[in-house]
């Protein structure tokens, strides 16, 4: 890739950016040498390995990456015969502890959910040394120190060292602490000088301690003097400390001869924890700047969902649309200075330069990229003084070298094409340079100010116009790029805006030529025509959202209904029994108070009365009142499949499929499919063409159809097969949406199904899924 190119477009700013999350110094220098790749393969590979990352990140939120230096160096210099010192060796133990953590850390994650095969694949090259990490970490401590521990010798000679340096110190705070000492020292202190224990002595003093003159002060007063009592015993601390390097020389050297043992494994150790540092990295990067991973391409085809420039912050950069390489390949930003024609341009530019190196693109799900061979990009002023070229050469020394290499693997970036020069001359070379890399196959990005290129897109097959939105009102650009619309001229409303007399005005109108007047006005149709579009489907959506909701909250009462029902039944019976067994006991106990006292009292009362009481009391006891029935002069004679009802309960129309029992239809209402009792029907009317063979009875009473259509691991022709036929059950099923769940993938399997879909005569329309119904993994159809 041109580094001009990368300069251009800024692509060092990304490399800077993308380094600052880095885990290491390997991380970083990998970061800070990206280059995009050339190679489709590699690309889609470098896409894998950021977005298993992400999903860890996901996931767990972190990675364990800490500890981890560049350790080559070392490994290097052992192998050359060279001894490392203590904070090499430390530097190799924490890297050796990095890659073990590391590799735990992937395999507890594949336990859990073995769908990283890429950071698998990384676990199994991490190589297990930890006899070695063990082996340094016994012998020195984490800031390099040598410990005791490291040989018996070692610890040998420490403990004399330290037990003769206790009999110095002893011996010299004896005579700190002597009777004349306050007279005779300058401090009563012990230091040490040239690696031996002195105590300083003011200079008149010098001769009553004796022994060595190691030192003076800056004036001369003071001699830090070794007295003559410890000099042996300073001799032997100084041998034994020989000793003691002697003895850490030959554990380090024996040390490195071990890690030259283990080079290759070493070097094998810090690639992979290079590589697994640059993966997350990049994950990191895309998460700061809210990336998603593109569908990766061979074919030239671009589109950003929303995407933004990346180096713009997500609250200040307004996302576009951005389609380019299928239904055209050129697209002419038309419109005045200052817009953001020329973000738009970097924007695509760099999200393919972001892409190509393996990073997430600012872009929401669905977006897609292509691997091109080669960017072209002239943007921006570069006039050169030292050249002594003018804008306009500078301009055209670019674009001359861009037409000497330019294909159909290309992709071009114009800014301000035919700028600096007589703008008649200027528009006829952007046309002319446009109609030749057109004609090459390349994918062309243009913007220009010159009103003629504005008819360049209705004129040229594959190039459509496109401007950049400024708001009159405010007199600022809102920078949201509207594709299939040219730029117009706001100078006249900007004009009025700012107080500029309407007679001035109105002249400078008339000086305009009556075609330009009438394209303005064209545009301005255009934008408040799609201004007006994007708020109503804004509206639609919003309707249909609403209407779904509604929908599966209707589903939901339902089902909740039906499977209650039997259960409401029986309660109720179970109630009405309960009271009327309490009337009947009521009733008994009426009796038996009646005979009481007619044999008591002798009432007058005959038991062919009591009987009669009893019948009346039985007969007063309450009944559940039964729903009104219309009379159906059709259930008479037979209902049949195709008949339209209303259904009772629902005061809801609706047409009989089949008999699903004695008394029981099967009814379709709307979208739905309920069992419904007959005693629950009206008769409406017949099918005015009856079917014999009803739609629903071509497959049997037992055939089921899926609202879902799974095709996650199918191959491609195979998928297209079961999509045609899911297509057919359906619209015989009744269904007027359904889903197909293709996943994400390379975006192959999902592309051809959107392409068969859009083929397809009974398909109304189709989308990718809301990010609660599995995002751009799922495709919902809408049926006719």
């Amino acid at each position: 890739m041109n580094s001009k190119v990368l300069a251009t477009l800024e692509f060092n700013k990304i490399r800077q950016q993308l380094a600052e999350h880095a885990a290491s110094a390997l991380g970083r220098e990998q970061a800070e040498n990206l280059m995009p790749s050339l190679s489709f393969e590699e690309v889609v590979r470098f896409q894998e390995e950021t977005d298993e990352a992400a999903q860890v990140l996901r996931l767990k939120g972190h990675a364990p990456l800490g500890g981890i230096h560049n350790i080559r160096p070392h490994v290097k210099r052992a192998q050359i015969g060279g001894v490392l010192n203590g904070t090499e060796f430390v530097q190799i133990a924490s890297t050796i502890h990095a890659g073990r953590m590391m590799k735990n850390f992937i395999m507890d994650l594949n336990e859990e959910e073995d769908i990283y095969p890429i950071l698998s694949e990384k676990e199994a090259a991490i190589p297990v040394l930890t006899a070695l990490e063990h082996q340094i970490k016994h012998t020195v401590d984490e800031h390099g120190g040598v410990l005791d521990s490291a040989s018996s010798a070692l610890r040998h000679i420490r403990q004399q060292l330290r037990a003769n340096e206790s009999r110095i110190r002893g011996k010299l705070e004896s005579l700190i602490r002597g009777r004349n000492a306050q007279k005779m020292l300058s401090d009563a202190i012990i230091t040490i000088r040239n690696d031996r224990y002195v105590i300083p002595v003011k200079q008149e003093y010098r001769s009553h301690y004796g022994g060595i003159v190691h030192d003076s002060s800056s004036t001369g007063q003071t001699l830090f003097i070794e007295p003559e009592s410890v000099v042996q015993m300073n001799n032997q601390v100084r041998e034994l400390k020989i000793s003691e390097q002697q003895e850490i020389d030959r554990i380090f050297a024996e040390l490195s001869v071990e890690v030259e043992a283990h080079g290759h494994e070493l070097y094998v150790l810090v690639g992979v924890l290079s590589d697994l540092d640059f993966m997350f990295t990049k994950a990191k990067y895309g998460k700061t700047i809210k990336a998603t991973k593109p569908a990766v391409n061979d074919n030239g085809f671009i589109r950003l969902n929303q995407g933004r420039h990346p180096l713009l912050s997500i609250e200040e950069a307004v996302p576009s649309d951005i389609e380019l390489g299928k239904d055209y390949t050129s697209i002419v930003i038309t419109g005045p200075n200052t817009g953001g024609k020329t973000v738009t341009l970097k924007t695509v530019g760099l999200t393919v330069l972001m892409a190509q190196a393996g990073l997430q693109i600012p872009a929401l799900d669905g977006s897609e990229t292509a691997v091109f061979q080669s960017v072209y990009a002239d943007i921006g002023d570069e006039q050169s003084i030292e050249q002594s070229l003018s804008t306009f050469s500078s301009h055209m020394v670019n674009i001359v070298d861009i037409l000497k290499k330019v294909d159909h693997e290309s992709l071009v970036l114009f800014d301000e094409l035919g700028a600096g020069t007589d703008p008649q001359e200027g528009a006829a070379l952007a046309i002319s340079i446009l109609d030749e890399v057109h004609k090459r196959g390349a994918r062309i990005i243009a913007t220009t100010h010159y009103p003629e290129l504005k008819a360049y897109g209705y004129n040229r097959e594959g190039v459509i116009n496109a401007s950049v939105e400024f708001n009159v009102e405010t007199l600022s650009p809102t920078y949201r790029l509207l594709v299939g619309v040219p730029g117009r001229s706001n100078a006249f409303e900007i004009s009025k805006r700012l107080g500029l007399s309407a007679s001035i005005i109105d002249q400078a109108r008339q000086s305009v030529g009556t075609d330009t007047n009438e394209i303005d006005q064209m545009i301005a149709s255009l934008e408040q025509s799609r201004k007006l579009a994007e708020e109503e489907e804004k509206e639609a959506k919003e309707y249909l959202k609403h209407a779904e909701r509604l929908h599966e909250d209707m589903q939901k009462q339902m089902q909740d209904f039906y499977a209650n029902e039997e259960a409401l039944k029986e309660k109720a019976r179970q109630q009405a029994a309960e009271i009327v067994e309490q009337a009947k006991a009521e009733a008994e106990q009426v009796i038996r108070e009646l005979r009481t006292l007619r044999l008591e009292k002798g009432a007058e009362v005959k038991e062919h009365e009591l009987i009669d009481a009893k019948r009346r009391l039985s007969e007063a006891a309450p009944e559940p009142k039964k729903a009104k029935k219309k009379p159906s002069v059709k259930a008479k004679q037979g209902l049949k499949p195709g008949d339209e009802v209303k259904v009772l309960s629902f005061d809801q129309k609706g047409q009989l499929l089949e008999k699903s029992g004695k008394d029981e239809w099967q009814v379709q209402i709307g979208i739905m499919k309920m069992k419904v009792k007959e005693s629950d029907m009206e008769f409406v009317k017949s099918e005015k063409k009856p079917d014999p063979k009803p739609m629903a009875s071509l497959r049997g009473r037992d055939f089921h159809v899926n609202l879902e259509l799974d095709l996650r691991g199918e191959r491609y022709e195979d998928a297209l097969a079961k999509v045609e036929k899911y297509i057919d059950d359906a619209l015989l099923a009744g269904y007027s949406r359904v889903s197909i769940i293709h996943g994400k993938g390379t975006g192959a399997l999902r592309k051809g199904v959107q392409d068969y879909l859009k083929g397809h005569r009974s398909v109304k329309r189709s989308r990718f899924g809301e990010a609660g119904e599995g995002g751009s993994g799922v495709t919902v159809v809408e049926l006719k």
